[in-house]
Formats: structure tokens, sequence, C-alpha cells
């Protein structure tokens, strides 16, 4: 018997994870393949690493506390983007974090650029870590105590009390809540930035120039009001992604050498330590039970409603909680690696990556602020000029344009609403790798899906043994069990499963030989035999058109089936079925009710991917197909729209690269899932798959709301002014109330 050429039947027709461009090729590309390039420095809620050396020189991460907006990110990028020593600039708003790439002699000249601007930067500590952001409590009363003298400032307007009471008032008020402001402007203006800073300063010093004591008051006040509680409505976005952390005790219990048990910090705790865990606890670290068993609730991370049971050999994840039995378990990953803390990574790294309606907005700012700027100037003095109309009047409508200038409700409400987004599907065990993918998403128009793993549960289970020949049934089930427990195919293991249940005898196999792309071959006893698929028995030249017959009824069924052989004819028939997932039918209708087509991609027969397709109501399905046939299908479909691929995260890496959007499915526990797939489902529930449609299309429902929003509110507002209807209050709430109206829209995602 003379194998043939190497196609190998029994290894699924899947390979390695293939390393992605790093060239950006447009903006999809740019979120998806360069993170290395684009991200120097990775963003993490339990700390960021101290310098590194990388290819364009040191990486350094910078705490920043006063830069929560894209006001100051702009001021620090215009300041630092002018340093020939700063390579590039990387900000994460939501932790206040800028990541410097700079040669490495130049960080003394980074901190002092970022001091120059009113910023206090701050270093990773001793340990080479940055905490978590806590920004100090501020003192209350200046500004109740401005705003008392502000409204006092508007009565004695109203009274007609003498004007230096009036002007005393709003001037007290102005400098009891506007120092700040004032301090902040002046670094924008010296610093060529018109923020919104430097813009309510030259409003509100306009104001009390022209004699709008109370006016200019009670705007200094109410943007300083509006500030703070847009900065609280942040911290929330801000929290949602921190809380993750609080699902992990600070301390475990630790088995001693001297077999004592001891509490430890569970930072401090090395891999291969033992931790005990008692009933009702949360459980500290990634580990593997050594002894005991109990249910665990995993939803934490997986989103599951139902609790897992657990024994030894399972392996449990820090953050998870501890039902009822204690256990003993083996850390097999420190507390900075956990599953858990590898998703919040990966969350806080997707914050950093901006989404196409953000790069939009962000483009759009550039222009609309210098361009109301000069139109403010204009309206200030074209009309006195060349109409001689009143001064005042056309000033006072130039320092309300001013005030309504700054875009910062447009530019605000992107970035909350993507991390809502990102926090809220982090809580349903859906990791996603940046705002592209959770924007995009509801665009999906094709899903295609591999079968086993993902549609099935990947454990195929022998089904049918039929004798062929006079060989004996026992002697038979013997030579399959003896050539299939050579080979680690999950075809083969079913069938040297199906012969341990009955306590089937083997023999030894001599020159054990995988045929690839048939089957295997090997000697038992001195005779060839062989245990393959239907394409080994064509070429063994042994099929005949009974056992055609035989094999199409079966795997019509959705069966695969292996026949075994040796030299001179066929010896006995075996099916091998795998089982489908009960939430698959489900997820499948769930698609189709939300107007996504599916499409079945497998390795294996036409008639299993038939079978397996109806079962479970997939539109199209796909057989006997290679990883570049796979990739070929993804791209044909893509055409039609945007294509997802649901894989396993390793497997199928060309389709999964290809696709718009790659979903590796039960991606807990394993590294490679995590770090490669757009969008990481970490169980097997094919149900999360709708659930981050439905997510996608929310997401992007409230980005068109927030977007139209500020725009509309501006919009209205500058045109009252033009025609002489606006005034300063007015353009406060303009301004500021557009940015807590969308803040708060955004944060609406977090009640889902």
């Amino acid at each position: 018997m003379t194998p043939a050429e190497p196609e190998h039947f029994f290894v699924k027709n899947k390979v390695a994870a293939v390393p992605q461009e790093t060239v950006c090729s447009d903006e999809h590309d740019h979120d998806r393949s360069c993170g290395s390039c684009c991200a120097p420095a990775s963003i993490n809620l339990t700390g960021l690493t101290a310098s590194e050396t990388v290819a364009e020189g040191m990486c350094t991460p910078i705490r920043i506390m006063q830069m929560d907006c894209p006001v100051e990110e702009n001021l620090i990028r215009k300041k630092l983007g002018n340093m020939a020593a700063v390579k590039s600039l990387e900000f994460n708003l939501m932790q206040r974090v800028l990541t410097v790439v700079h040669e490495p002699e130049a960080l003394e000249s980074v901190l002092e650029a970022i001091r120059s601007l009113g910023f206090s930067p701050e270093l990773p500590d001793t340990s080479g870590k940055l905490t978590t952001a806590k920004e100090p409590a501020k003192s209350w009363w200046p500004l109740a105590l401005s705003g008392l003298f502000a409204l006092s400032s508007e009565i004695s307007s109203w009274m007609d009390f003498p004007e230096w009471s009036a002007a005393l008032l709003g001037i007290l008020a102005v400098a009891l809540s506007g120092v700040s402001t004032y301090k902040k402007g002046w670094i924008a203006v010296r610093n060529g930035n018109m923020n919104i800073n430097a813009l309510m300063s030259i409003a509100v010093t306009g104001a009390l120039l022209i004699g709008q004591w109370p006016e200019a008051a009670m705007v200094m006040v109410l943007f300083t009001i509006a500030e703070l509680i847009e900065a609280k409505s942040l911290d929330r976005a801000r929290n949602a992604i921190e809380g993750l952390l609080k699902l992990v005790p600070e301390t475990v219990t630790v088995l001693e050498p001297d077999g004592s048990w001891r509490e430890m910090e569970a930072r401090a705790v090395e891999v291969g330590r033992t931790v005990r865990v008692k009933p009702g606890e949360r459980i500290g670290l990634d580990g593997k039970i050594i002894r005991g068993n109990s249910s665990v609730n995993q939803a934490p991370i997986t989103g599951e409603s139902l609790p897992v049971e657990k024994s030894e050999g399972d392996a449990v994840f820090a953050g998870t909680i501890n039902e009822s039995g204690s256990f003993e378990y083996q850390v097999t990953a420190a507390a900075s690696n956990t599953t858990l803390a590898r998703i919040i990574h990966a969350v806080e790294e997707a914050q950093g990556k901006k989404a196409p309606t953000q790069r939009f907005v962000d483009n759009f700012a550039r222009i609309y602020t210098p361009a109301v700027f000069i139109v403010a100037l204009l309206v200030a003095i074209l009309p006195p000029l060349v109409a001689g109309a009143d001064w005042h009047e056309w000033i006072y409508k130039a320092l309300v344009l001013l005030v309504i200038a700054c875009p910062c409700a447009l530019v605000i409400s992107t970035p909350v609403t993507i991390v809502s987004g990102l926090a809220v599907a982090a809580r349903h065990g859906i990791l996603i790798k940046g705002g592209v993918y959770l924007e995009e998403g509801h665009k999906l128009t094709w899903l295609a899906l591999d079968k086993t793993g993902t549609i099935t549960h990947g454990k195929p289970a022998q089904t049918d043994f039929e004798i062929l020949s006079d060989v004996n049934a026992v002697r038979c089930r013997s030579l399959a069990a003896s050539l299939s427990g050579r080979s680690d195919h999950p075809v083969s293991r079913a069938i040297a499963a199906a012969a341990a249940e009955v306590q089937t005898p083997v023999f030894a196999v001599e020159s054990f030989e995988a045929l690839a792309g048939r089957g295997v071959y090997g000697v038992i006893d001195g005779k060839k035999y062989a245990l393959g698929n239907h394409r080994l028995i064509h070429d063994l030249n042994l099929c005949t058109p009974a056992y055609e017959a035989q094999i199409e009824a079966l795997e019509r069924l959705g069966k695969t089936v292996v026949l075994l052989a040796d030299e001179h004819r066929v010896l006995a028939l075996f099916a091998v079925a795998d089982t489908v997932k009960e939430s698959s039918h489900a997820a499948i209708g769930a698609l189709h009710r939300l107007g996504v087509k599916t499409v079945m991609l497998t390795g294996d027969n036409q008639f299993t991917a038939d079978a397996i397709a109806q079962q479970v109501g997939i539109d199209l399905a796909r057989g006997d197909l290679l990883p570049e046939d796979k990739l070929q299908a993804v791209e044909s479909f893509g055409q039609e729209g945007v294509v997802g691929m649901v894989g396993d995260g390793i497997n199928d890496a060309p389709a999964l690269a290809r696709a718009h959007i790659g979903f590796a499915m039960g991606a807990m526990g394993t590294d490679t899932a995590i770090e490669t797939a757009d969008v990481a489902l970490m169980d097997d529930d094919l149900n999360k798959i709708p659930t981050f449609v439905r997510l996608s299309r929310a997401t992007r429902s409230i980005l068109v709301q927030n977007i139209s929003l500020a725009l509309i509110i501006k919009s209205v507002f500058l045109i009252l002014t033009l025609v002489g209807l606006g005034t300063m209050w007015m353009a406060v709430f303009a301004d500021v109330g557009a940015s807590l109206l969308v803040v708060g829209n955004g944060l609406r995602l977090l009640r889902k």
C-alpha cells in the first residue's frame, strides 16, 4: 500500500494564525492591524509599564489628570507635535493617559513642555506602573459663593441699584469661579489654540468691558457648573471599565510549604502556587482545580446566566464566583496576566482606537472652530465699519458667537458613546477590540461560520458501526481502535473512545503513517491496514457501487464515514457525527430577524454541511473547503457588504483576517484568541453575535443622535444670534447644555 500525496484527511483543513500586514492602507486597516505602530504602548487599567524601547525610540506612558477632554488633547498635541524629538503621540482621554514615543534623551523636555501648559504629568512609579486615575476632590464653596454673587448682581441690575454694585458683585463672581478658566484660556491663547477656555475668557472679558456685568458673571458660573457636571458624567463612563477591576479580590488564601494556609495579596502570588477557595468567594487568580469540585458563576467574564460545574482538571478564572463547594487550584497566570486582566487591557486599548465617526468629528471640529471665530470677528467689525451699525450691539453678538464656537459637545459625544458600548459588551462577555468594529457591526450583511466548535460542539461521537466482511466485530473494533488511537483528529478520537467504552483490546501498530487528507495506515501482526475516508478507499481500488450508496446515505444525514480496510477488502464501516449546540438554531434565527444572512464554511463534505445547515436554518452551506477556499468565499461575500467570520480565533486565520469583523468563539483563557480577534466571545454561545449586532446598532443610533443634536443646537443659536435674538445665556446653554445632553445620551448604553 503506497501512501498518496500529502493531503491529510484526519487533520482539519485549518492553519495557524498568520501575521497581519503592518502597513496602514486605509482607515479600517489602520485600526485593525497597526496597533503596534499607531499605539506604541498598551493602555491598561491595572497599570501601565514604564518606558520601553521601541523601533522609533523610547515609549513612555504619562498620566495627566487635567486631560479628559479633546480641548486638552488638542493643546498638548500642538505643543508636543512641534518637537522634533517627539515621534508619535497616543491619547487615552478616558484614562487620562498620554503615550509618547520620543528620543531617549528628550523625556525631560517633553515633561517640561506639558508643565508649561499648566498640567501636572505623572510618570510610572518605582514598580514601573501607573496607578488607576483618581482625581482629588475639589472644594465646592467657592463655586457656590460665586453663584450667590452672580445672582445678586442680576438682582441688583433688575432693582436699578447703582451700577457699581452690579459691577462689583459680577466681578467677584467671575473671580471666584473663573480663575481656572482664565488660566487655561491664557495658556491656550499663548500657544495659538482657540479652545473653549480661550473663547469663554474672551467672551466674558468682552462682556465685562461693555458693561454686561450680571450676564458675564452668570455665564462664567454656569460654564463652571456645566464643566463640573460633564466631568462627573465622564467619570461614570470611565468607571464602567474600572468596575471590572473590583471583580477580583485583593487577597487569596495560599498554601505554604509547611502545610499551613496564609492570606496573601493576589498580585504577589507566583504561578504554580496552590490557592484555596471557600463557598461564596470570588476566585482571585486563573488556575486549574487540583482538589475538590464546585459550581462556578462565570457571568462576570462570559455573561453566562447559569453556573458551570467544575471538577479536578478544569480551569477557573479570576473574577468568577465560587457558588457552593470548596476547592483548591493551582495558579496558572499571574495577577497581571489573568483572563480578566487581558479583557480589561483589550478594552482599554480599544478606547484609544478612534471609530470612523470619531475621526470624522475630529476633522470637522478642526475646521468648524476657526471658521466660527472668523465669523465672530467679522460680525464685530464689518457692520459698524460698513453700515455704521452700533458697535456695542455687534460686539455683543460676536461675543455670543465666540461662546457657541466651541465644538465640545460634538467632539465629546463620540468617545463617551463608544466607551459605554465597549463596557456594556465586556459585561456581556463580548470583547470588542476597537470602536471601528463596534460601529461597523450595524452594517453586517453576511456572517460566515465555521462548523466545528462554532455551530456544533466539536466533539463528534461514533453513531454507526457495520461489519462488511467475515472478520468478527471485536477484531474490527480492535483494529480500528489501534489505528485511531495514534491520531489526534476528532473523528479518530471518537472511534477510539467508542472502542474504549466496550473495553476493546488494542494491538501494537508498526510503521504508522498519516495519509494526508485520507486517513492513517499501519502494520498490525504483520498485515497492512488502513483506516480512512471514502477517498482513501477509492485510491486503494476497493470501492464498489454498494459502498458508494451506503456512504452517500450516511453522509446525507450529516455523518462522517470512515472505513477500515486491509490490502484486499473493506472490513468495516464507522460513522461519526458532531452534535449541534442548543444555542445555534436560536442564534441563526435571531441573525435572520436582524437581516443578517448566514453561510457555513467547512472542510467537511457537502452532504454533512447541508445537513447541519438545514438543521439550524443557515442560508448557504459550502463544504470540502480548504483554508484558501474559505478565504476566497469571505472575499466574495465581502463584495456584497460587510462580512463577518466566526471561528476559534486561532484556526481559519486567513478568512478571519480578511473578514471585516473576525469573531473568535470561546476565547476565555485563550491568549491568542483575545489578541488576534476583532471581537472575542468569551464563551461558546453563538447568541452573543446577535447581541453584538443589536449593541452596534444602538451605538450607531446614539452616535447619529448626538451629532445631529449638537449640530442642530449650534446652528439654531448661530442663527438666533445673527438675527439679534441670541444672548450670552443662550450661548452657554447651547454649548454646555448640548455637551451634557450628548454625554447623558451616550451613557444610556450603560443601562442596556
